[in-house]
């Protein structure tokens, strides 16, 4: 009699155990069975772009001058290669649902992975609440129509729920989603580094003197934050392993693929930004969108003495596309990264971290739908009350939002980074299909360089200025508040503080309400 072949589930379920995956519920190996196995490796090299190249950070580096070239060059080397490294073995390894948690698990037991896995999904609902939104807002401003009272508030749900209709799909439909994201990104980087040079050809640029390429400290508390934000989410595929065709071949090739894509696509607008305004007229908030209105007049539209852009003609319809196709880009980049954290999420409920309901994945979408949909309320609550807390100041705001969920991301991975040494010494016997060089020198390294950075940077975002004018170094820790919290540091800070006091506790309370789940593992 000949045995029927083992069905999906079975195979992953082995496929999983092989790799160390922590032995979660029954119930999980229920929702395991529900998930669809439609990423491949294309996919998820667009899945990476999408998640590694953030328009929302582009003035702010922008906005530090020439150095922020120089930082970013610098940080390519001591962080964003090692990180790399980092994640292709832990991706590879342990190439399971849950990712960044199964690896956390595995590492330092539930209750760490639990509360730390909350931090991590927790910052995209303040992201896409926050920075992505507000940035939305403001580019719809500047191209279409102003947004008053209650408008603003209808159009900032309209872009967070627009993306919560897109999270829940099913992979096969739902990666669509980063792909348009990926394209939307090369194409309009691409046509705004093009107008550059047409720009350059009839206006001349503005000069950049070799001195200002210059790294400094002071330039570089305010740099790391952006620039290392914009270095992370290699992880985020690995959240949907079991998703994935191949995980074990395709997470590290895709790793080195968008990566060097990043570079390219995230540097260039920064350079054309700075050649075509002048450096004091650079703001976080707008630069890259000030910097679009500018080169496009190259096409219909005059620049005034004071610097006021107007676009005509050609000029304004191709702003028009430019501006749609930025706000797509924003909400591509929240989408990504909930797919990718929110399964995490549910990974970790149904282990026992959280409450067993949000870990339910959803029959017909293969998704976890119930994460999905609390992360949106999340994200709307936060929205409407960040925007009254700030009185619609939008510097203050994105400032703001954008700094806590840097900080909220980033000590979340104070505690993964560390996994990958752990995991050596627990699991030396775990097949790698690909390792970190230099044994067990080398995975400290990495490991010490990548965690390093990120807790140095959750540091200067609770405490911008952190070392600044200490042992001679130039200016004072005041001059590197964000401008809209300018000689207002307890409440920058506390903006920071109180919400990630509140998010520990939320995690206490997800891992007490998992006891029921725990209980039944035995």
């Amino acid at each position: 009699m000949t045995q029927a072949p083992p069905s999906r589930t079975e195979t992953t379920a082995r496929a999983a155990a092989a790799a160390g995956a922590p032995d979660l519920s029954e119930g999980w190996g229920e929702q395991r069975g529900r998930l669809h196995k439609d990423l491949r490796r294309l996919d998820v090299l667009f899945f990476l772009i999408c998640t590694l190249v953030g328009l929302d950070t582009i003035g702010s580096v922008a906005a530090q001058g020439p150095q922020g070239l120089t930082w970013m060059a610098i940080l390519a080397v001591a962080f964003f290669l090692p990180y790399g490294l980092l994640v292709a073995e832990l991706g590879s390894a342990f190439p399971v649902q849950g990712g960044p948690y199964v690896w956390t698990r595995l590492a330092f037991g539930r209750l760490t992975a639990g509360v730390n896995q909350i931090l991590y999904w927790i910052s995209n609902p303040v992201w896409v609440g926050g920075s992505l939104c507000i940035i939305a807002l403001t580019t719809w401003e500047e191209f279409f129509t102003p947004l008053p009272g209650l408008w603003k508030y209808a159009a900032g749900l309209v872009f967070i729920w627009g993306g919560a209709l897109a999270v829940v799909q099913s992979v096969r439909i739902g990666k669509w989603v980063p792909i348009a994201g990926a394209i939307a990104r090369i194409v309009l980087l691409g046509f705004f580094l093009v107008s550059v040079v047409v720009f350059a050809a009839k206006n001349g640029v503005h000069t950049l003197p070799a001195g200002e390429f210059a790294p400094t400290y002071v330039g570089f508390v305010a740099l790391v934050p952006v620039l290392i934000f914009n270095f992370v989410g290699f992880e985020l595929p690995s959240s949907a392993a079991e998703e994935m065709k191949n995980p074990r071949r395709d997470i590290p090739l895709s790793i080195l693929r968008s990566g060097l894509a990043s570079l390219v696509l995230y540097g260039g607008p920064i350079l054309g930004i700075l050649f075509v305004l002048p450096s004091q007229d650079i703001g976080s908030l707008g630069g890259f969108i000030d910097a679009c209105k500018a080169v496009f007049t190259v096409y219909g539209g005059s620049i005034a003495a004071d610097g006021t852009v107007t676009l005509t003609g050609a000029g304004s319809v191709f702003g028009g596309i430019a501006a749609a196709g930025l706000i797509i880009g924003l909400l591509t980049s929240g989408v990504t990264w909930a797919m990718g954290a929110h399964r995490a999420q549910a990974v970790a409920c149904a282990d026992g971290a959280g409450p067993a309901w949000l870990g339910a994945i959803s029959e017909k979408h293969g998704t976890p739908v119930r994460v999905n949909l609390l992360s949106a309320v999340l994200a709307s609550l936060l929205f409407v009350v960040a925007l009254n807390l700030t009185g619609g100041d939008g510097e203050k705001y994105f400032a703001a939002g954008l700094g806590l969920t840097i900080c909220t991301t980033f000590i979340s991975y104070v505690i993964t980074f560390p996994s990958l040494v752990v995991l050596r010494r627990k699991y030396p016997d775990v097949t790698r299909p690909y390792a970190v060089p230099g044994g067990r020198a080398g995975a400290w390294l990495v490991t010490s360089l990548a965690t390093g950075f990120v807790a140095f940077t959750v540091v200067v975002l609770i405490w911008p200025g952190f070392g600044v004018g200490w042992f001679g170094t130039e200016g004072t820790a005041a001059d590197s508040l964000p401008e809209a919290f300018a000689g207002e540091r307890l409440q920058y800070t506390l903006s920071q503080v109180v919400p990630l006091l509140l998010f520990l506790g939320i995690g206490l309370v997800f891992y007490a309400l998992g006891a029921k789940t725990r209980r039944a593992k035995g």
